[in-house]
C-alpha cells in the first residue's frame, strides 16, 4: 500500500481530464465533454453523522459525462437507500462506492445503477457519496489542477498510511455501516450480511474500510477495476471478489499481489481477469465480456447465500 497516493493521482488524472478509459464507443466519444448540470433531487439520501469535510471553501456540484453523472467537491456525505421489494429481500446488503480518483464520483455508472440491479436481485443497496478531495469550482481549473497534480505524480510517491491518507473517506464508510446496521428492521437487512462494493477509487475505499476499519467489519467486499497490491490480510478477511480488465491502463499489468494476499491466509477470493474493457467500464453497455462483471458478481453472491434469505 506504499504507492496508494501515487495511484490515486494516476486516478485522478483519468476521470478528471475526461480519459474515456471505460467507454470505447463512438456513442461515449461524442459525450465525453464535461458540462456542468444542477445538483440533481435526491430526495432518499440521508446525511451521515460524519461533518462537513474538514477545511472545505469549495461546495458540491455536479456535471455530465459519457451519458451519466458526476459529483464534485461533496462535502457532506450521504447514504441513498435502495430497496428490494420485501417479498424477494434475501436479507443482505451492500454498500456501493463510486469511484473517481477521490475527486469525482460516477454517480449513474458505478453508484445508482449497480444499486438498482441489487435491488432487483433481492439484495438491499446503499450508494454511498463520499467526501472528496476538494478542486476548483470551475471545470477549466478543475482540469488545470488535475493536470498540475499530474505532473507531481511523476514523483516518487510519499509512503503514507492509507488509513490516515483517507481517514475522511474511511470514516464516512464505517458511519454507512453503522446506519445500515442501525435501521436494519425497517429496512429488512440482516446486520450480519452487510457487504461492499467499490470500483475504482471506491474500490481502494473498500478494501481500506476492510483492513482499517474494525468497526465497518463487511461480511463479503468487491474490488472493481481497483489496484491489485499485495496488502497483509487479516486471518478474518472477508470473501473477496474481484474484476479488473487485462487491458486496463491503470492496473492491468501491476501482478496479482492482492489474490495472493487473500489466498496466503486461505481466505475466499475470486477474480476474474477480462481480456478486454479498459477502466471504469461499470454498468455500461460493452461489447466486450468485462460488460458480464455484474451477472458474474451475482452467480458469485448467490454462491456465498446472499442471494437467499436465510431459513
Amino acid at each position: 500500500m506504499t504507492t496508494i497516493r501515487k495511484l490515486a493521482k494516476t486516478l485522478a488524472l483519468a476521470f478528471s481530464l475526461g480519459c474515456a478509459l471505460g467507454a470505447g464507443s463512438s456513442a461515449f466519444a461524442q459525450n465525453d465533454k464535461m458540462s456542468p448540470i444542477a445538483i440533481p433531487a435526491q430526495p432518499d439520501a440521508i446525511v451521515l453523522n460524519t461533518g462537513a469535510l474538514p477545511g472545505a471553501t469549495v461546495q458540491e456540484s455536479w456535471h455530465s459525462q459519457y451519458g451519466s453523472v458526476f459529483a464534485r467537491n461533496v462535502t457532506v456525505a450521504t447514504l441513498t437507500p435502495f430497496l428490494p421489494d420485501p417479498a424477494k429481500a434475501s436479507g443482505a446488503a451492500v454498500i456501493v462506492a463510486p469511484g473517481g480518483g477521490f475527486r469525482t464520483l460516477s454517480m449513474n455508472n458505478e453508484g445508482w445503477d449497480v444499486a438498482k440491479a441489487l435491488a432487483a436481485k433481492g439484495v438491499a443497496a446503499f450508494v454511498l457519496k463520499y467526501r472528496l478531495v476538494q478542486t476548483p469550482a470551475d471545470m477549466a481549473g478543475f482540469e488545470r489542477s488535475m493536470a498540475a497534480m499530474f505532473s507531481g505524480a511523476a514523483k516518487p510517491p510519499v509512503q503514507r498510511d492509507p488509513a490516515v491518507e483517507y481517514a475522511a473517506q474511511i470514516a464516512d464508510a464505517r458511519a454507512a455501516f453503522a446506519l445500515v446496521r442501525a435501521r436494519a428492521k425497517g429496512w429488512h437487512v440482516d446486520p450480519d450480511r452487510v457487504g461492499m462494493v467499490g470500483f475504482s477509487a471506491g474500490a481502494m475505499l473498500t478494501l481500506a474500510t476492510a483492513l482499517h476499519a474494525p468497526d465497518a467489519k463487511p461480511a463479503f467486499i468487491a474490488t472493481i477495476y481497483g489496484p491489485l497490491a499485495p496488502v497483509t490480510a487479516p486471518s478474518d478477511a472477508p470473501p473477496l471478489f474481484v474484476a479488473l480488465a487485462a487491458d486496463d491502463p491503470l492496473f492491468g499489468n501491476g501482478g496479482f499481489g492482492l489474490i495472493d494476499s487473500w489466498r496466503s491466509v486461505k481466505r475466499p477470493v475470486e477474480f476474474h481477469l477480462y481480456e478486454q474493457g479498459g477502466h471504469g467500464f461499470g454498468m455500461y453497455p460493452k461489447t466486450t465480456t468485462s460488460t458480464g462483471w455484474f451477472d458474474d458478481y451475482a452467480r458469485w453472491l448467490a454462491m456465498h447465500g446472499y442471494l437467499q434469505a436465510k431459513g
